[in-house]
């Protein structure tokens, strides 16, 4: 079966074409990110415009990748949510209009799970059922999210960030530093070459039985510190303070983690996804402190891609049949839904 994505929640529009939820036929995707580094961040009405000068002409570009028609295409699957609405409208106005054209099946998806599935890419569908039950965690500019799954499609959220999400704060504090957007690769590359020991960071809900997140007081620590420095701060200095940043920033992904193992020791594998997830010192402390086989997408499929939708997209198909999606009378959703399951 083969089920084409479409992803445009923030600020990359993305289409691919995946068969039997794992194999990649077709992927591409348009990074908006040079057109937003001049804010610092996401401008929601400069992506949605851009969501719609590139949309279809990635989609004439994935189906000449993969050498089909539309035809050939069994069902499609959108990003609902969460994300910019204006963005995601782009992305669900053009995917129902080809649904409704082709007489396809429909399937909106929830971006944070999909996030998941961006770790199956690639492997053989018979190991991924394998892994069940599972520890997943979905790390990204807008999301820690940390969840108990006993299927591809059963999502239990254990554990969530009460402030700002992992990636969103290595964001702030490259802000903070003067580095540019994205930040998270910025401060990644400058901790290599410092010393964290050289920087005092405080350990963010430490209490073990806090099953939370928190991101805004490691944050606001960093601000102080580079006000204490008052004159301008030697290249040493920052790098001394991205590893140690960094350090605790993951750090505490790896203690909450090894917390919920011990609440749910029955799990066979962690499957870690979202764009932090390509960061190398973090895949680094998963793979020595998790006592658990350890799944990361390939780097290509970190970040916002319409492959891990059309992937969730499937599993979510195969689950419900082909008459679950016939309605096309949902809309989008901006925030994640977190009584889901």
């Amino acid at each position: 079966m083969l089920v084409l994505g479409i992803e445009s929640s923030c600020d990359e529009t993305a289409i691919a074409i995946v068969r039997e939820g794992c194999e990649v036929i077709a992927s591409v995707v348009a990074s908006q990110a040079a057109l937003h580094a001049p804010f610092g961040g996401v401008v929601p009405e400069v992506a949605a415009r851009e969501h719609l000068r590139a949309i279809d002409l990635l989609r004439c570009e994935a189906m000449r990748q993969a050498g089909i028609s539309m035809a050939a295409i069994d069902a499609i699957a959108v990003t609902r949510g969460p994300g910019l609405i204006g963005a995601l409208l782009v992305g669900i106005a053009y995917a129902k209009g080809l649904a409704i054209g082709l007489r396809k099946p429909l399937i909106p998806v929830d971006h944070v799970h999909a996030h998941v599935h961006g770790a199956f890419l690639g492997l053989d569908a018979r190991h991924v059922e394998t892994l069940w039950p599972a520890l997943a965690l979905v790390v990204s500019g807008g999301h820690t999210n940390l969840y108990s799954m006993s299927g591809p499609t059963s999502f239990k959220l254990i554990a969530s960030s009460i402030d700002d999400a992992c990636g969103e704060s290595f964001d702030k504090v490259a802000k903070l530093m003067g580095l540019p957007y994205p930040g998270g690769p910025q401060i990644e590359k400058l901790a290599r070459s410092g010393d964290k020991s050289q920087v005092p960071m405080p350990r963010m809900v430490e209490r073990k039985s806090q099953l939370v997140f928190s991101y805004s007081g490691l944050k606001t620590h960093v601000a102080n510190l580079l006000k204490m420095d008052q004159q301008s701060v030697s290249e040493q200095r920052l790098a001394d303070i991205c590893a140690a940043f960094q350090h605790e920033a993951l750090g505490q992904i790896i203690r909450k983690s090894s917390a919920a193992l011990a609440l749910y020791p029955e799990s066979r594998s962690l499957i870690v996804a979202g764009g932090v997830a390509a960061n190398q010192q973090f895949q680094a402390l998963v793979a020595s402190e998790i006592g658990l086989p350890i799944y990361f997408p390939k780097l290509t499929y970190c970040s916002d891609n319409a492959a891990m939708v059309a992937a969730f997209g499937y599993y979510l198909w195969k689950k419900s049949g082909p008459d679950t999606y016939a309605a096309l009378d949902w809309d989008a959703y901006s925030r994640y839904v977190y009584d889901e399951v």
